[in-house]
């Protein structure tokens, strides 16, 4: 890889690579996957990334004093790995606006990636942008006044940056979402054009033209950095990295989409480009995911507090089983790939070199359970059945809102933990989640039996 540190610097042996992809959303996940897929990929040394943060710039400060070399510590159950990824050539905060709309205007930029997170595309109750919310009507308003105005939202800062290419004249680029959403490409297309629309229907028109917007699906556990991962890296390395990033061994990077522009060569790093990303994207978000939400709210009421303690409790692992084998009967994947996958899961969770906090995977419950739980709730009672794991991890996630387990984190939660809290809370906890789920009695009734059944109670 080019730009190996020598021991105990931080700076490069040869110049960062030119920047060609733009990044929003500077976390562990993008540094754990796209920055190392194109700092893994043949030609690594002519695709740069210059990443920007979110609303907090610490990261990309701690990145600037290290020329944005950093430590991917990959955790094995044979051990720790460090590795110095190198794709990172600039990394800034979400407030340089001006640096981001001035690298959207360079023809040499070919894809913009984005891993924001579910609740940053800011959907409506249609599944498209709301409208409505009082931070997407101030961008709106800002960008009608100056189109280089500086803005606060994810549709606004790419429909900005969108803006100024058209403005330059500088051709066509892919948007490419890495984020866990359902058809996360056509969701970022529909939310950037309806931005757009409320500006100019001319560059709504140019961005349907010109921008592509791909989809794609991620996957590899990326914990939060601790003390004990940068304490571990200095061991290992000799360095003081003070923003190393730890991750499973396992990734997989699978993407459907045109790239006019260009892009790197991410299948030399192990990507799988597709036709249509939707069967990957479903048997990820239900199982990965979906297994992940479970034991976020249900382990913490036996006392766990990662992912591997709450797997290898019997009674978590038999929640996870029932809840896959209720999923598993609506994903148009051959039986045997999808026994597989299960037991590669199984074994990621009980890799005890990964730390993954069930407390980090529980925040924004009342955006992630639609996607991740409810489809396989929806399909299972529409085939006339009750769907045990899907309701022990409603169930579970009730009994968090209440305040058992983890704390809350939601950008819901003043209506989630009403809806918990209130007289009829099951029935309003399902009304929350889907409309009409509520009205199932039956459900209903499952859900509340489960309720007691998870656990002790209150830690």
């Amino acid at each position: 890889m080019t730009g190996t540190p020598r021991t105990g610097s931080w700076h490069r042996d040869r110049p960062a690579p030119p920047v060609r992809i733009v990044h929003l959303g500077l976390g562990n996940f993008h540094r754990a996957h796209q920055a190392w897929y194109t700092a893994h990929a043949s030609d690594a040394d002519g695709w740069g990334i210059a990443a920007f943060t979110g609303r907090r710039p610490e990261a990309a400060e701690k990145l600037q004093r290290q020329d944005g070399l950093y430590t991917l510590l990959v955790r094995g159950p044979d051990g720790d790995h460090p590795e110095v990824v190198a794709s990172l050539s600039r990394a800034y905060a979400a407030t340089d606006h001006d640096e981001f709309l001035d690298l959207l205007r360079r023809s040499e930029v070919a894809v913009v990636t984005l891993t924001v997170t579910e609740a940053a595309y800011l959907l409506g109750a249609d599944g498209g942008l709301d409208v409505d919310r009082p931070e997407v009507r101030a961008d709106a308003a800002a960008l009608r006044a100056d189109p280089t105005a500086p803005v606060t939202t994810v549709p606004g800062r790419l429909v900005a940056g969108l803006a100024a290419r058209r403005a330059a004249g500088t051709g066509p680029v892919t948007v490419l979402s890495c984020d866990n959403l359902a058809h996360n490409g056509a969701v970022t297309a529909a939310v950037v054009t309806r931005f757009a629309g409320l500006l100019d229907p001319d560059l709504a028109g140019w961005i349907g033209a010109e921008v592509e917007f791909a989809s794609s699906v991620v996957d590899r556990i990326t914990p939060a950095t601790t003390d004990e991962v940068v304490t571990r890296v200095a061991e290992l390395t000799g360095r003081h990295d003070e923003s190393p990033v730890p991750a499973e061994p396992f990734s997989e990077w699978i993407v459907a989409g045109r790239f006019p522009a260009g892009r790197p060569d991410w299948e030399s790093a192990g990507a799988v480009f597709v036709e249509d990303v939707t069967p990957h994207e479903q048997r990820k978000l239900w199982l990965l995911n979906g297994s992940h939400s479970l034991l976020a709210y249900a382990g913490p009421l036996l006392g766990h507090r990662t992912i591997a303690d709450a797997v290898a409790d019997p009674r978590c692992r038999a929640w996870v089983e029932t809840f896959w084998d209720e999923a598993c009967r609506h994903l148009p994947i051959p039986a045997a790939d999808l026994a597989r996958y299960r037991e590669a899961l199984l074994d990621r969770y009980a890799n005890p070199g990964v730390r993954h906090l069930l407390a980090q995977i529980a925040a924004g419950g009342s955006l992630k359970l639609p996607l991740r739980t409810v489809p396989a709730l929806r399909a299972e009672r529409a085939a006339g059945r009750l769907p045990g794991g899907c309701a022990t991890a409603v169930a579970a996630w009730v009994r968090h809102l209440r305040g058992e387990g983890t704390p809350v984190d939601d950008p819901a939660a003043d209506r989630a933990v009403a809806a918990a809290t209130s007289p009829d809370p099951v029935r309003d906890v399902l009304s929350l989640l889907h409309p009409g789920l509520g009205e199932d009695g039956g459900l209903v009734d499952l859900v509340s039996s489960r309720l007691e059944a998870l656990g002790p109670g209150p830690v």
